[in-house]
């Protein structure tokens, strides 16, 4: 191995939903290693604030307008891209949405909403670009996985569905075309600190900590909650040819959550 083998020069890099939290947060993981930067969003204003926030960091990103979930949309924004900037060699399913809302109370509306950006979406996105990876020899695509594609928890039905799912896809990606050197794997995020979070981890007035802040602190056996600094390593690595025979699979990023069975009360 090389420590070159972790480089992305020259490489195209597309962040769905890479206008702010985990997903610039990969994006310009991804920049450091050589990718150009190309990402999405569907208000023009984030677009705009986006690529000034990557450029006070060094970094050319291209934005583009664009639903994930409207297929001829997708279509249109992959040729713009690949006319623009290049064949994309690298994709990063981030754009994702939760509703927190009790099975019975979720409407089917809601419901499909869910599952339409966190799992039709990166269908969309991959079955649009993997004919460019089949053409360049070589491919790259990670899917923003979930703990909750693998646990179930209240109030998150669509979203455990959606991530499941999410899952799966991985796994067929991978089996479906690996033969042309395409490598399609996961990142499950735990509990990640972002700004959506901060009202999770704010101290009471007594001091104390937020109760659920205190629940995922004893759940992880690393007693903190990861940040979004914690998934760029993962993502170079799965994004590089370090992990050329990595293919199909899921990294969890969560502080051992997943292995561990909680604190005994005592």
């Amino acid at each position: 191995m090389k420590m070159d083998d972790f480089r992305l020069d020259g490489r195209v890099a597309l962040v769905t939903g890479g206008s702010y939290g985990i997903g610039f947060a990969i994006a310009t993981a991804l920049a450091e290693a050589g990718a150009k930067i190309v990402f999405n969003d569907r208000k023009p204003e984030l677009i705009e604030k986006s690529v000034a926030e990557y450029k006070k960091l060094g970094i050319e990103a291209h934005g583009y307008i664009c639903d994930v979930t409207d297929e001829d949309a997708v279509k249109e924004f992959i040729a713009k891209v690949e006319k623009e900037v290049g064949t994309v060699d690298i994709l990063v399913n981030n754009a994702g949405i939760i509703k927190r809302i009790p099975m019975i109370e979720m409407s089917a509306a809601d419901f499909r909403q869910v599952v339409d950006i966190d799992l039709n979406g990166p269908f969309i996105m991959a079955k649009a670009v993997i004919p460019g990876m089949i053409k360049k020899g070589h491919g790259k695509i990670i899917n923003i996985c979930s703990m909750m594609s693998e646990l179930g928890r209240e109030t998150v039905s669509a979203y455990a569905a959606a991530k499941g799912g999410l899952k799966m896809l991985t796994k067929n990606i991978a089996s479906e075309y690996g033969q042309y050197n395409i490598q399609c794997n996961g990142i499950g995020p735990g509990y990640i600190a972002t700004p959506q979070t901060a009202p999770l981890r704010e101290r009471q007035a007594d001091g104390s900590r937020h109760p659920f802040d205190s629940f995922i602190v004893a759940k992880t056996p690393a007693e903190r909650w990861g940040t979004p600094e914690d998934l760029q390593g993962p993502a170079v690595f799965l994004a590089s040819d370090a992990s050329n025979f990595v293919n199909g699979h899921i990294l969890y990023v969560d502080g051992g959550i997943l292995a561990y069975i909680g604190k005994q009360p005592q």
